[in-house]
């Protein structure tokens, strides 16, 4: 039986984008042009935010281009180190629906531009997060026993060697967004 692969990654805070992109491209890394990226995350009934992530699933519709992805993620050692399973979708709004009748309840729309780049192993993401503003994520798909833990401690040396302004975030999108809303909304 093959091992099955978990998306690991990292998630940081840029305060100067052009620096960035500077001290990647330095290295080999060529970003795309920004795609706009339309993501409604759902969580599944019972689970409620301020609860842990780990072992819950949730899932998310994404509108790219005129297509659309349906993705679930299961956080395994943390919010950042997922299973995660995706496929096509033909049509957002029966996809929606169906999501509903899965048990799952949408939670955050989550708006953004994203540029990637490939380097070696790792999917370089610089996102403009409607709300939020700069974020660079790196992600590496990653099979057997390794560490989540391990994993990220190694791609945050690496993104600590680059020599620019990073605030590292361990919350996923959703998460920040939630945090960012007025109290009471």
């Amino acid at each position: 039986m093959a091992t099955a692969l978990r998306e690991i990654e990292v998630k940081y805070r840029v305060v100067e984008p052009s620096a960035l992109i500077r001290a990647l491209a330095a290295r080999g890394a060529v970003f795309s042009a920004p795609i706009r990226q339309d993501d409604q995350a759902y969580a599944a009934n019972g689970w409620t935010y301020g609860q842990s992530k780990a072992g819950a699933a949730f899932a998310r519709l994404r509108t790219e281009n005129g297509r659309h992805t349906f993705c679930v993620k299961r956080p395994l050692e943390n919010e950042l180190a997922c299973a995660e399973h995706e496929t096509e979708v033909l049509d957002r709004e029966p996809m929606h629906a169906a999501i509903l009748a899965m048990g799952f309840y949408p939670t955050t729309r989550i708006v953004k531009n994203r540029r990637t780049a490939r380097l070696d192993d790792m999917l370089l993401c610089l996102d403009e997060v409607d709300g939020l503003g700069a974020f660079f994520e790196i992600e590496v798909m990653v099979g057997g026993d390794r560490s989540a833990t391990e994993v990220q401690q190694e791609l945050d040396r690496f993104a600590r060697a680059l020599g620019v302004e990073l605030a590292r975030s361990t919350e996923t999108y959703d998460s920040l967004l939630r945090s960012a809303l007025p109290v009471g909304s």
